[in-house]
């Protein structure tokens, strides 16, 4: 195990500064937001994500540069696919397209990502098929109805193969999340809906990759509630809302990129 989280790091690193590098090239904004999940995406697509088996959606599509730099270091894109992005005629916006590989749903729309999700996963339990969903949402999204309809939903069906994961970063475009409109207490709201429910360190790999292991046999669906900070690991972006826009200029990337290494 302590080889496996040595590898999380070591990825989580390369994915984030991927990140940045995107972000600068293409003048490209929610790097912050990115950067909260990089932890998690790491986890996923190191251990548990397979492009002929399970299924992942990032319902928080204004991370695309995350998901981007996931499959990349899966080698399911290439390096001359993912430095496309955002160029003319280009299938790697700023938000994921189907016409990507793996990518089954176009996001970005908020609060619609769990929804899709909660449709592949019923399809894979009628059909008899053992995949599992995993859905990435952002905190901001559970402020949409769609979102608290589709776990509703979820109980109902038994959908214990799909394993939804909150980047609870605390910020949304605008401010705090809990200003915005509170979700305290989000954990015992989601548990009140009859879910797995379970809150961890968002930055923790071995955290993250225990409890996504232990989601895989429950009964129920699981949702993690991943406590994250906004810019992780960039010590000039994290928990600063500006960067939820902000694009990094030359000496600003070249101190992130330094700090990352």
């Amino acid at each position: 195990m302590i080889a496996t989280i040595k590898k999380y790091k070591e990825l989580s690193k390369k994915i984030r500064k991927t990140i940045l590098e995107l972000s600068f090239n293409a003048k490209s904004a929610h790097l912050a937001s990115c950067l909260s999940s990089a932890d998690i995406v790491t986890v996923i697509f190191q251990s548990f994500f397979n492009k002929n088996k399970n299924k992942f959606i990032l319902s928080k599509g204004h991370a695309a540069m995350l998901l981007y730099a996931a499959l990349y270091q899966k080698k399911i894109i290439s390096k001359k696919m993912i430095n496309s992005f955002c160029k003319i005629n280009s299938h790697f916006e700023e938000h994921p397209s189907p016409k990507i590989n793996c990518v089954d749903f176009p996001t970005g729309s908020l609060g619609h990502g769990l929804a899709a999700g909660c449709g592949l996963a019923l399809g894979f339990k009628l059909k008899k098929v053992n995949q599992k969903v995993f859905v990435l949402i952002s905190d901001g999204e559970c402020n949409e109805g769609a979102v608290w309809e589709s776990l509703l939903f979820a109980n109902s069906k038994k959908l214990n193969n799909l394993i939804v994961l909150i980047d609870y970063n605390k910020w949304q475009a605008t401010g705090r999340s809990n200003e915005v409109l509170s979700l305290h207490s989000l954990k015992k709201k989601i548990s009140s809906f009859n879910l797995k429910t379970f809150e961890i360190d968002g930055h923790n790999h071995s955290m993250i990759h225990n409890i996504i292991k232990k989601s895989l046999s429950s009964k129920k669906p699981s949702v993690i509630i991943c406590n994250t900070i906004k810019g992780k690991g960039v010590s000039f972006m994290e928990d600063d809302n500006n960067w939820h826009y902000k694009i990094p200029n030359k000496s600003e990337l070249t101190a992130a990129l330094s700090e990352l290494s």
